[in-house]
């Protein structure tokens, strides 16, 4: 008894030697840019208009209808129901920790939170505004929002426009970090936050090679401010059943931002923070359980047939990324009285 003690502390400690080369534990704070700095008053504006369905053409379609920070940032979905019940082609990525991406959207349109807000305000597909001058008017004709947006920008003049409420929506977005989950506090020197088969997962995610892409803090690349994405062909080695039983290579990928040909099917790298809470799985949500999807990605990207208990244990590491979900309200939206602002 006395000798296995010993032999797993030993294991332990080695296992958090080689970790500390490897990893890193998501820092207390999102990297904040230095031309939108946080404030306690812009992060209640970036609330309310995250939670704000009139915002979209229909009055029904709000940034948290496809990235719900009440559970695990997405919408739990294949892909998203937009505008008049229209179905996106990419599965929602989660908003939790996406304020550590070097890119935003799976094929990495966009440089950061605030250009990716404007996105789905007029995409057609999404919230369907007819342009972000529309989306303003809408907003302007809310009297509550004055207030906001002038407490949030009081250095403005006229502080009601378009890219104060994107700056606005993204500083609430960097409030949605989970630092602190096991792996975190095993990071920090806690060798018994993690289990022998969650430190074996662990290793086995480095042996393989899934740490080639996976790395970071975020397990998604480097962190901001660094500009340049973090991307990957996918499937990297096709097999022809797999890539149709998924429907793996209809989606182009970031060709279809660039028009080059070596990046079709190339796809921005996602965080595995949370990703026990985020199935389904892959661009397209096509894979349904987070052990299909470990499975599915051994062999398309490491050209792997890895072993139950291989994915078991990996699984098991993946389930340590599960971070303390700082508490979230529904805020109260500014109200419009008397009459709508959305017609049939």
């Amino acid at each position: 008894m006395m000798k296995t003690s010993i032999f797993l502390t030993f294991l332990a400690m080695s296992s958090w030697a080689i970790a500390q080369d490897t990893f890193m534990a998501l820092p207390d704070k999102a990297p904040v840019p230095k031309n939108n700095p946080m404030t306690k008053e812009k992060i209640e504006l970036g609330k309310i208009l995250f939670f704000d369905p009139r915002i979209s053409e229909s009055g029904t379609i709000s940034c948290n209808s496809c990235h719900n920070v009440m559970a695990g940032g997405d919408d739990a979905r294949a892909t998203s129901i937009g505008h008049g019940g229209q179905k996106g082609k990419r599965s929602a990525p989660t908003v939790w920790n996406s304020a550590f991406l070097t890119v935003q959207f799976w094929d990495g349109r966009s440089p950061d939170l605030e250009d990716q807000a404007r996105g789905p305000i007029t995409n057609p597909i999404e919230m369907g505004m007819k342009s972000h001058d529309v989306a303003l008017e809408r907003i302007r004709q809310i009297p509550g929002y004055k207030k906001y947006f002038e407490a949030a920008f009081p250095k403005d003049k006229s502080p009601m426009n378009i890219q104060n409420a994107v700056n606005a929506i993204a500083a609430y977005e960097r409030t949605l970090i989970t630092p602190g989950s096991k792996f975190d506090q095993y990071m920090k020197g806690n060798k018994k936050a993690m289990n022998a088969q969650e430190i074996r997962g662990m290793k086995t995610v480095e042996t393989v090679g899934c740490t080639a892409c996976h790395f970071g803090p975020n397990f998604s690349g480097p962190l901001p401010p660094e500009k340049e994405g973090n991307y990957q062909k996918f499937p990297q080695n096709p097999n022809p059943e797999i890539v149709k039983k998924y429907n793996l290579s209809e989606d182009l990928g970031r060709y279809e931002v660039t028009k080059k040909e070596e990046d079709k099917n190339v796809y921005r790298v996602p965080t595995w923070r949370n990703v026990a809470l985020t199935a389904p799985y892959f661009h397209n949500g096509s894979v349904k359980t987070l052990e299909e999807a470990v499975r599915v990605m051994g062999k398309l990207q490491l050209d792997v047939d890895l072993t139950s208990n291989q994915v078991e244990d990996i699984v098991a590491f993946l389930n340590t990324l599960t971070g303390p979900f700082p508490a979230q309200t529904m805020p109260r939206l500014p109200e419009l009285r008397g009459r709508t602002l959305v017609e049939d």
